[in-house]
């Protein structure tokens, strides 16, 4: 415990910020879940607000033992390329599928 004593404070609130604005657009994205109405409206908001709510987390965990000193940010880079790749990919999949089952429905 002594090693978190030694990070700046201008580092902390950074990281804090940044943690609490992930925290915060991932809800949002959450809400939006709840509140649209329709499939193609739903599958959005939530992908929009895990991306950018975890590059938000990711970053502040990048600053934060980037301070520290304990360890090199690979990991954080690797969370960022693969999320922000994968998410969008599997939004496309997700809203082709639909678009097939209402086709093959309307027939």
């Amino acid at each position: 415990m002594n090693e978190v004593m030694d990070v700046p404070s201008l580092v902390t609130i950074l990281t804090a910020t940044l943690l609490i604005a992930g925290a915060a657009v991932t809800l949002i994205g959450s809400f939006g879940l709840l509140r649209l109405r329709g499939f193609y409206q739903r599958v959005h908001a939530p992908t929009l607000g895990t991306t950018l709510g975890t590059i938000f987390i990711t970053t502040a965990s990048m600053i934060y033992f980037s301070a520290l000193g304990t360890r090199p940010v690979l990991h954080e880079l690797l969370v960022i390329v693969f999320v922000v790749t994968t998410t969008p990919i599997t939004l496309m999949i997700l809203v082709r599928a639909a678009l097939f089952r209402d086709e093959a429905e309307n027939e």
